[in-house]
């Protein structure tokens, strides 16, 4: 391999900082980062064409809301032709779980959101609490609706922003023999005739596809400004400002009556129940909640470029570092041997880059150690990408998901599985998972790699892999990623 590439900067040979100056992210082309689109952020922006867009958002579902009245049982093709959205793949952001490819928004989502029109939303448009209707209102009655299903909705009404906003950086910055005209359907909705129009723009081409660049200043990362979990938090901060007497008694007995009498008994999925019921029960919570986050919007654009600071220092930075670590110390980029040799062989050079080239700063952000699974993972799949075999994450087997199948051809595969030390679910883990999948997967051997900060999190391991006698398993590889290295047991 004669150089590493990773990212959009890598691929069309353009200075990240370029990039960075024009505002936008630097995406990686090999797997999406884990980045999503906060309607809020377009709603609390300076900027008139961000307000535009959100603007266009709501006049959208208000136009739902009027064929859902004029329709209550959608005739055949109507979900499809308005309320199915794909995910915009080519901004290369979002929770795919390998490569750039999401579900985007199906029939449910559908079904649900024209039902919704109909019922708990049929006032949407005509708020008088809030300053303005909001699209993230669509998550806040169902558990089913998140950040990724809100961004995909989004994004398809940014489109031709982004359209437009990354043909202007490609006429700038980069050569013509880069970039491609392509005919993109779907790039702009018509209130007039209601119809979904195709345009048609000179973009970067990257495998035969097009690729989106999106301004740092519309994404956040764990989860959009307004949101269900953050509802549920905050009702006890809501009830005082609600006047209307009814509205604040269901509220206290919620709070002081409901939830205190349960508290040692109700598991997280009863209180979610109860919450649910409250809101669906007394749907105005909705509005006086968001009138809370209009109050305090400062803090979205705060929150958020903290998020994207943070994954652009992990995932850019840090992992540059250890691409770059691996390239020059290592031959991890080099193949040789079947699926088990080369996956063994590049977690053990992982190991000893992270343990005796100080590699174990890449997984601390802020001086903390990482605590999301998905971090490692991604990670490591970024860096694993220069090789003749085929690696996908998250093998969708019926069984449950492993991190990695590496396989070359249909007879030579391997598992690679990334853990923290800290998952409290790890012995259950260690007990069925690996077994189970060498089964799913007619694979004959298959990888473990934890990741432990402490020497406490290393003598829960341990712990673990005696109590299962599976101590001394070659194809279970502990890495030491203590900070100060005052613990030299490594085990693999």
């Amino acid at each position: 391999m004669n150089e590493l590439k990773i990212y959009f900067s890598d691929f069309f040979n353009v200075d990240e900082n370029v990039i960075e100056s024009y505002g936008a992210v630097n995406i990686s082309l090999i797997n999406d980062m884990p980045l999503f689109v906060d309607p809020f952020l377009l709603f609390n922006s300076e900027k008139e064409a961000y307000q535009r867009i959100h603007n266009n958002i709501i006049t959208y579902l208000l136009f739902l809301q009027e064929q859902a009245e004029k329709y209550p049982s959608p005739p055949p093709g109507m979900l499809s032709t308005w309320y199915l959205f794909s995910e915009v793949k080519q901004t290369w952001l979002g929770f795919s779980l390998e490569g750039n490819a999401g579900r985007g928004l199906g029939k449910d989502f559908a079904s649900n959101l024209h039902r919704g029109l109909q019922s708990i939303f049929r006032d949407f448009g005509k708020e008088t609490i809030t300053k303005s209707s909001h699209l993230e209102k669509l998550c806040l009655i169902s558990p089913l609706v998140g950040r990724d299903k809100i961004s995909d909705f989004a994004t398809n009404f940014i489109k031709k922003y982004l359209l437009e906003y990354t043909a202007a950086f490609a006429a700038a910055y980069l050569e013509p023999k880069q970039c491609r005209k392509f005919i993109v359907p779907r790039a702009e909705f018509s209130f007039e005739t209601h119809t979904w129009k195709t345009g048609e723009y000179f973009l970067p081409c990257f495998n035969g596809d097009y690729v989106l660049l999106t301004p740092r200043d519309m994404l956040t990362r764990d989860d959009t400004f307004i949101n269900r979990t953050d509802l549920i938090g905050n009702l006890q901060n809501i009830a005082p400002s609600v006047e209307d007497a009814a509205l604040r008694f269901a509220l206290n007995q919620y709070l002081f009556e409901v939830l205190p009498r349960k508290k040692k008994e109700m598991s997280r999925t009863e209180k979610e129940h109860a919450a649910t019921l409250l809101i669906t029960e007394h749907p105005e919570i909705i509005d006086h909640y968001i009138k809370y986050k209009e109050e305090n919007e400062e803090q979205a654009t705060s929150i958020s470029k903290q998020m994207v600071q943070e994954v652009k220092q992990l995932f850019n930075c840090q992992l540059q570092e250890l691409a770059q670590l691996l390239y020059t110390k290592t031959e991890f980029y080099s193949s040789a041997g079947n699926s088990h040799d080369e996956a063994y062989r590049r977690v053990m050079f992982l190991k000893s880059v992270i343990e005796d080239m100080d590699g174990y700063r890449i997984f601390y952000l802020n001086g903390k150690p990482i605590r999301r699974e998905n971090d490692l993972q991604i990670m490591y799949r970024l860096v694993w990408y220069a090789t003749e075999f085929d690696v996908n994450r998250e093998v969708n087997n019926g069984r449950g998901p492993v991190d990695f199948k590496v396989s070359k051809g249909s007879r030579d595969s391997t598992l690679v599985e990334f853990k923290l030390a800290s998952n409290s679910k790890l012995k259950r883990n260690l007990e069925n998972q690996v077994e189970i999948y060498k089964k799913a997967n007619c694979t004959d051997r298959a990888i473990k790699v934890i990741l432990y900060f402490t020497d406490e999190e290393y003598a829960k391991v341990t712990g673990i892999l005696n109590d299962l006698n599976l101590h001394g398993c070659d194809d279970i590889v502990l890495i030491n990623a203590i900070g100060q290295k005052t613990s030299a047991s490594n085990v693999g």
